[in-house]
């Protein structure tokens, strides 16, 4: 056991890496040392950050806390405290049912730990974070919260109603990781579109995406989690006109037939969200197009979901992931709907269109052989140098594999890559040479 030390253990999504990032800067502020993600936590103190979305992400978090308290227990660690979304939406639960944890904090009160511990946050340095990504990108989120109710998802159950930072804000910050040497941000939010509405009365997502654009030493911005209905469509001019903003889109469409997403209190339906995406294409020809989709959402049946595959054949999207829809406890769809579809038949369903978008996307990365395409290096691994275009997300989308024998490549700096074979999901390249 090391003295004072604290281990930080991150699950869920990239909003809870961020929360995590700055925790870990303000007690390295306040004289700790700390370490994140540890395979085998040795401080005195570990902090769970837990995720509370879905009944999997659930469970992996409450198997995490249960490891830690026998760890406890035996001597090896002496604190453990809880964060996050699940100890936000089941905080008297957990205390009942795992009394060995010191302390459990909501999402939004994490703070108050550094009291607990005799320490002091230090307003002065909020923007500062300790990165657990690659110092040349970091993930910006620019809000808290959501206001779209659909009728599957616990997150406005946890995180309240959208709350928009300022953009004076966020430009900070901005600015003061580019001093840090971060060169690409990877916008996010629960919904990003919605952003600005609670601050200035209208959808500002455009706006904030130019004041980010015009920082010096930005140089690529990309967009995660937009929302279909009400769609900014300033928002694609700033794409395509910026040259530092990805021609990149994540936009979670869930489905296609009207009938479910009525169901899903997604206030879209089919022929809107076909319009949707020629549109975006038609405005910004080249734009990568991310979604995510659900399948086995009360009221699929094959024939919707016949639908839903068609759409994707349709679409012909550059990146896509998918999901089974699970009951969660509270929601909309809980109390108004009976989970009918046969968990055998969704992962059936899961299976089906998953393999689909697998032949979608060997052909669309095949599209690239021949192509230069301008890539920014993350890592070296074995044999390869492993890097990204402006296409690609970090931890979610495929990735360029260039042989180590091509050159030495600096990690965060950017190469043109010919790309000169493919397979279902990277892309292999080598060095454009003058």
């Amino acid at each position: 056991m090391r003295k004072n030390t604290i281990d930080i253990i991150t699950l869920g999504c990239s909003k809870n890496l961020v929360d995590s990032e700055r925790l870990i800067r303000q007690l390295e502020l306040n004289g700790y040392r700390v370490t994140h993600d540890s395979a085998n936590p040795q401080g005195e103190i570990v902090v769970v950050n837990t995720c509370g979305f879905i009944a999997d992400a659930q469970e992996e978090s409450v198997n995490m806390i249960l490891e830690l308290c026998q760890a406890k227990e035996e001597g090896r660690v002496k604190q453990v405290y809880v964060m996050g979304c699940l100890s936000q939406r089941f905080m008297k639960e957990l205390g009942h049912e795992i009394p060995q944890v010191d302390k459990f904090y909501g999402k939004f009160d994490w703070k108050d730990l550094l009291t607990d511990l005799g320490k002091v946050y230090q307003q002065d340095r909020q923007y500062e974070r300790r990165l657990t990504t690659p110092k040349h990108y970091a993930y910006l989120k620019i809000s808290e919260g959501c206001d779209r109710h659909c009728a599957y998802c616990a997150i406005p159950l946890i995180t309240g109603r959208h709350q928009s930072r300022p953009i004076e804000d966020i430009v900070a910050e901005v600015e003061h990781l580019v001093d840090e040497g971060v060169k690409e941000f990877q916008l996010i939010a629960q919904e990003l579109t919605y952003y600005g509405l609670d601050l200035y009365g209208e959808q500002k997502i455009a706006e904030l995406v130019e004041r980010i654009s015009d920082v010096k030493g930005v140089k690529w911005i990309r967009l995660h989690y937009a929302y279909p209905t009400n769609f900014p469509w300033d928002l694609l001019r700033v794409i395509r006109e910026r040259k530092n903003v990805c021609k990149y889109l994540d936009i979670a469409l869930q489905h296609i037939s009207t009938k479910v997403l009525t169901n899903m209190q997604r206030h879209v339906d089919k022929e809107e969200t076909y319009e949707l995406i020629r549109r975006i294409r038609q405005e910004v020809p080249g734009i990568a197009i991310r979604t995510t989709l659900m399948v086995g959402f009360p009221g699929e049946g094959e024939t919707e979901f016949e639908e839903l595959k068609e759409f994707v054949r349709w679409a012909r999207f550059d990146r896509m992931g998918a999901f089974a829809y699970s009951e969660e406890e509270g929601t909309p769809a809980q109390k108004n709907f009976k989970d009918e579809v046969p968990d055998k038949v969704k992962q059936r369903r899961l299976s089906e269109l998953m393999d689909l978008q697998q032949g979608i996307s060997a052909e669309v990365q095949a599209e690239k052989v021949g192509k230069v395409l301008r890539v920014i290096i993350d890592r070296k691994e074995g044999e390869y140098y492993v890097g990204r275009t402006e296409f690609d997300s970090p931890e979610v989308d495929p990735e360029v594999l260039i042989p180590v024998v091509d050159g030495v490549l600096r990690r965060g700096n950017f190469y043109d890559v010919q790309i000169v074979d493919s397979d279902d999901f990277d892309l292999y390249g080598k060095i454009k040479r003058e």
